[in-house]
Parts: structure tokens; sequence; C-alpha cells
């Protein structure tokens, strides 16, 4: 296996690169991608399970300097960063980049505003912070995918810490040799398996990207050294994590090709594969003319991926409803819609649509890509109805755009039950890069 420098020449580019080196696309990119955070934050910020660790994590926080989003407390950094990645993830609902199925921004983004909290930093510098975090985590994924993801574990948080660490360490100005540090004190803490979707226990993961990651980049600030070759090593993350890592790709490119770029954002609150389902689905619901109780079998084709993850019809929460064919079909034909409140608990309680989970066949079909599927629908009077949706929307093809993030964001506000007022909240954001404080955001976010 031909092995490439990977660390130090990642750790060259964080260090250097400006905000004149990003392009205005990028720009753009990252600032949506921060719309739609906070909006999943907003949304998941008095979520129980969140509410829960809230609870326990106050017993032990160090202080009071980083405030939660959409919630009047505040703790110390470490606590706070991995709470609002757990917020921002926990209902499945944030962004995913497609290449390798990384949810990028709750990782990074959480370290990100949690230290901009304990010191004065520009919108600027904190954007090319998260542009640059992104990038890396995004990277060292694209290198082990798709092996790493279907050997069980959970890439959002093997990678995120990655992210977080490259990020944070860009926003305190670390040199080469502290960036190499704060990498290999992020390979001591990738972990976060995928037997975790479904559950709570998910978000722990990504909360740990977010807070171990910004502990990476701190300590290696104070001087606390890691491993020289943390990525490429014979025993270190790439090749221990990955099957037949790709240690060229990983720094092909650096600043031309941009991680962001195939960022995508969701319309619906689970698992990315299921976008297309859904989608599919709602039309066949759309001035439906048929019973439920006359449907005798559903066909869902698509890539086998989507059989992998989301065949599971013997869910019994809302929060395993979000990695579910059987549920997110039965949803969407049933009610037309596909919000939170149809992947809650009293939607997985509802008998009528656990009356369709049995009904559902997976039909595998390696020519599908992973935003595309096929749902037929056949009736006990013999008739076929079938749609195809070959590009779905949220994915590259078919973007969320602007107006409609911000219309997710106000939306979610409202869901979560916070008293954040959104419009100043949304202003900011797409302003961010001109305030001379980025933490003014997180009072904006503040309930």
């Amino acid at each position: 296996m031909q092995v490439s420098a990977v660390t130090r020449p990642l750790c060259e580019f964080v260090a250097h690169s400006t905000w004149a080196d990003i392009p205005p696309d990028v720009r753009h990119e990252a600032k949506r991608a921060l719309v739609n955070y906070f909006a999943v934050a907003l949304a998941g910020c008095n979520d129980p399970d969140v509410s829960k660790a809230v609870t326990l994590f106050q017993r032990f926080s160090a202080g009071a300097d980083a405030q939660l989003i959409g919630r009047s407390e505040s703790l110390d950094i470490l606590n706070a960063a991995s709470l609002n990645a757990m917020s921002a993830n926990v209902f499945d609902f944030d962004d995913t980049h497609i290449p390798t199925i990384i949810h990028p921004t709750a990782p990074v983004a959480a370290a990100l505003f949690a230290l901009a909290e304990t010191r004065t930093f520009t919108g600027e510098q904190l954007l090319l912070a998260f542009v640059l975090g992104v990038e890396v985590e995004c990277r060292l994924g694209m290198s082990i995918s798709p092996e790493h993801y279907r050997r069980g574990w959970h890439i959002t948080s093997t990678c995120g810490v990655f992210g977080a660490a490259a990020a944070v360490g860009k926003l305190l100005d670390l040199n080469v040799q502290q960036l190499s540090w704060a990498m290999g004190n992020a390979s001591a803490q990738a972990s976060g398996l995928v037997e975790t979707l479904g559950s709570a226990a998910k978000s722990i993961g990504v909360g740990n990207a977010a807070r171990n990651g910004l502990l990476s980049a701190l300590l290696a600030q104070d001087g606390f050294s890691g491993p020289e070759l943390p990525l490429e090593g014979e025993r270190g993350f790439l090749k221990v994590m990955g099957e037949n890592p790709d240690f060229a790709g990983i720094t092909q490119g650096l600043g031309e090709r941009w991680a962001l770029r195939a960022n995508t954002y969701k319309p619906y609150p689970c698992g990315v594969v299921l976008n297309p389902v859904i989608e599919a689905c709602l039309e066949l619901s759309r001035e439906r003319r048929w019973d439920l109780p006359d449907l005798t079998r559903i066909e869902l084709t698509g890539h086998p991926l989507l059989r992998q993850r989301t065949d599971r019809p013997n869910i019994q929460t809302g929060r395993e409803s979000q990695v579910s064919a059987q549920h997110a079909v039965a949803v969407a034909l049933a009610s037309s819609r596909a919000g939170l409140a149809e992947f809650s608990d009293a939607a997985v309680a509802d008998s009528n649509l656990r009356a369709l989970y049995p009904l559902l066949h997976f039909i595998d079909d390696g020519r599908y890509a992973v935003e595309s599927a096929q749902v037929r629908l056949f009736f006990r009077s013999g008739e076929i109805l079938s749609h195809r949706i070959d590009v779905s929307l949220g994915s590259l093809g078919a973007p969320l755009g602007d107006e409609t993030l911000e219309h997710k964001l106000r939306e979610l506000a409202r869901y979560g039950g916070s008293t954040c007022a959104p419009q100043p909240l949304i202003d900011a954001l797409w302003s961010l890069q001109h305030a001379r404080d980025a933490s003014a955001v997180m009072r904006l976010a503040r309930g």
C-alpha cells in the first residue's frame, strides 16, 4: 500500500489558508450550513433526551462561559459544545456531505461557537475556521469511504472530531506543529458506532466529536503533544479505521475542490437515503382516491444502502422511525406529510400506520443513486400505482434554496419551543462575515 504524507500537508493547509483563498460560493455555502445548523439545534433544544443530558452535564460543568442554543442555561465550553452538537443531531435533520454521508456542521460549528464565547473572534475568522474544519473531516471521510461506514463506524463522529480539532486550531491560530498535535489528540478520541442509530446514544458520539475536538486543540495549544503521524501512521487513524485508505486523495486538490460544494440539507427529519422514498410517497398520496386498507403490497426499489440502513419493521420509538423505511412510507402515504411530528413516538404508536409496515418489500438495484428511488403500490383491485424520483429534493441536483432554509429555521424554532426570535438570527447568520464579534449569533439563539 502506497502511503502518502497526510498529517503535515493537511495541517500546513489549515495553518496557511486565508479568507481570501475561499471562493465566494464556498463562503456562501458555509453560511447556508450554519442557517441549517441553528435550525436543527433549535428543533432539538428541548428534546427530552437532550434535557436529560443538560441536567446531568450541569452537575459536572466547570463554569458558565457558553450558552445552549434555544435554552436559558450556560455551561463550560466543553459541555456546551457537546450539548449543542447533540441538539443539532438528535432529530437526524442535519446536513449531509453526499460522498461520505457525514453530517459535517454539528461537530465543527458547536465547538467553534463555544470557543467564540470566551474571547473575541470576528465572523470572518469563525467562517474561515468552519470551512477548513469541514474540509478536514470530509477529506478524511472520503479516504476511508464507503468501507468505514459499512463496517459500522458512525463516520460523523469518527471524522467529526478531526474537523472540530482543525477548526478550533485555526481559530486559535495554532502553528503547524500544534495542529499536528491536535490531530493526534483527536485520533485518540475518534469513535462512534452505526449500531447506535435510532437511539439517543447516536448523538453522544456527535457531541463527543465537538467536545473532544475542542479539547484536542486546546491541549495542543498548551504543548500537549501527539504522535508524529496520527493519520497515516502504521497504527494511525486511516489504517486502523479504513480497509484501503486513499492517502493521496486527502491532499489532492486542496484549495481547489471544496467539501462544502457537496453538502446538502434535508427536507425531512430522517436518514438521507429516505428522502426520495418520502418524496415519491408524498406524490402518490397527493389527491389520493384510494384507501389505505385497499393496499396489499408496497415495493420499494433503490440503492442497496437503502435496505441496509432502513429495513427496520420492528421500531418502537420516534427516534427509531428516523431510520425506518417502513415508517417513512406508511406515514407519508397516510398523512401526506413528513415533518417532525410524523417521526414521533405518537406516530409510531399509531396502529393504522403500523398495519402498513409488513406490506413493504425492498428491491435492491445498484443502478439507483442514493438520492433516487421508486415506490410501487399494489391494490386489491389489481391496480398498480408507481412513482419514481430520480433526483430527490435536498440533493445536490435539487438543493434547498436559501429561502427554504430560512423557512426551515423558523419552523423548527417554533417546533422546538424556544423563545428565540428567528428573523434576527437569520439576518445575523447571512451577514456573519462582517460581524466584529462572532459570538453575537449565540446571544440571538438563546432561549
